[in-house]
């Protein structure tokens, strides 16, 4: 093997994984020395006895604590900004995100835009003149309520504009909450669909990492067994809600996808992006079901390694065998088998191929992807 003559590693934060881990929420606050957290979740959890609990719990601590629950669907500048307020109306010290990727994305931006100046996007990602985020931002813990995207253990928020939903990457590795408490029980709530979707999200985190174009052989080793527990459970984890050891797969694979793509993502994300933007798809939704029309792109350009996750995940052998798994696991948990299927115009076909293009994630895909490619992908996808 030839390796490159310099790289830099970076892996993420302490995690509390298993049963009950969401009961350490005080312990871990009094060891940051939190005063006055402002819990950070969305419109569906909130109302949930376990959110509850956990602020009942801190206040009875002596910690005065308030919440912000105005996350719902695809995070956007505005929610950061309402967030925002509260904090500073509250004199916070702490931010506590719950919730899913959306939450927890709008909890970081929270944190950044309560103790930096500027606007959001003042510190986007692999922007020329960006700002940088200092060790200032607001300590967050994370308690994650779905498996999907494992913002929980990533360094970047990802935050829509109110006026084009187009998604924008926030990035600074103080970013990255203090703690995770990962609890498989609270994730026993979530309805089917969404678990079905998230849970899609999260295997196609850890396939795109896998098959991304740059050298990580650490992530590469991660995505391939977060791709084995998430095969080996999302479907019981669909069928049978309650079922912790499955529920507790599927958290830990969430984690593993998004350590692992660190690495890089693909085609398939710029397409789900794309969908979020022009028809404000749920972004676990998109991933899922594109992943078998966008994948089979990249089989000519790295089939050995589609012969791996064939062998990992169990299935018939090579790409066709791995390709056809994918798309009988999205009829099983439930996932539309294609943007038809999920009611998507078809007249937006011009936009998708737009946004898709502009969308950074494909410049690591393993296959280089270009408009003519997009309108290709896309135009399968419509059936």
């Amino acid at each position: 093997m030839t390796f490159p003559p310099l790289t830099s590693f970076s892996f993420p934060t302490t995690i509390r994984f298993g049963v009950g881990s969401r009961r350490l929420l005080v312990n871990e606050l009094a060891a940051l020395g939190a005063r006055r957290p402002l819990f950070v979740t969305d419109q569906g959890v909130s109302g949930l006895g376990f959110f509850g609990d956990l602020v009942t719990a801190a206040d009875e601590a002596g910690l005065a604590c308030a919440v912000f629950d105005g996350v719902w669907g695809n995070p956007v500048v505005s929610q950061v900004l309402a967030g925002v307020d509260v904090y500073a109306a509250h004199d916070a010290d702490m931010v506590v995100a719950v919730g899913g990727g959306a939450a927890v994305d709008v909890a970081k931006a929270v944190a950044l835009m309560a103790t930096h100046d500027g606007e959001l996007f003042d510190y986007e990602d692999e922007v020329p003149g960006a700002r940088p985020v200092t060790t200032a931002t607001a300590p967050i813990i994370a308690v994650p309520t779905t498996a999907g995207t494992g913002s929980e253990v990533g360094r970047s928020a990802v935050i829509g504009d109110d006026d084009t939903h187009v998604k924008r990457i926030v990035f600074g590795p103080p970013l990255l909450p203090r703690v995770v408490l990962a609890d498989p029980e609270v994730t026993v709530g979530l309805p089917a669909p969404i678990t079905a979707a998230t849970g899609m999200d999260a295997l196609t985190h850890n396939v795109e990492a896998y098959l991304a174009r740059n050298w990580h052989p650490m992530c590469d080793g991660i995505a391939l067994e977060g791709l084995r527990l998430v095969a080996a459970n999302l479907a019981r984890a669909v069928d049978v809600p309650d079922d912790l050891d499955a529920r507790g797969g599927m958290l830990m694979g969430s984690m593993m996808g998004a350590v692992a793509f660190q690495k890089g993502l693909g085609v398939v994300h710029s397409c789900a992006h794309a969908l979020g933007t022009v028809a404000d798809v749920h972004h676990g939704l998109a991933n899922a079901v594109m992943i078998d029309t966008a994948l089979a792109f990249n089989v000519a350009s790295v089939p050995e390694r589609f012969d791996t996750m064939a062998a990992v995940v169990g299935c018939a052998p090579g790409a066709d065998g791995f390709l056809n798994w994918l798309a009988e696991l999205k009829a099983t948990v439930g996932i539309p088998a294609d943007l038809t299927a999920l009611g998507v115009d078809a007249a937006l076909g011009d936009r998708l191929v737009e946004v898709a293009v502009a969308d950074a994630c494909h410049a690591n895909n393993p296959r280089p992807v270009g408009r003519s490619d997009f309108a290709d992908l896309f135009g399968r996808a419509f059936r």
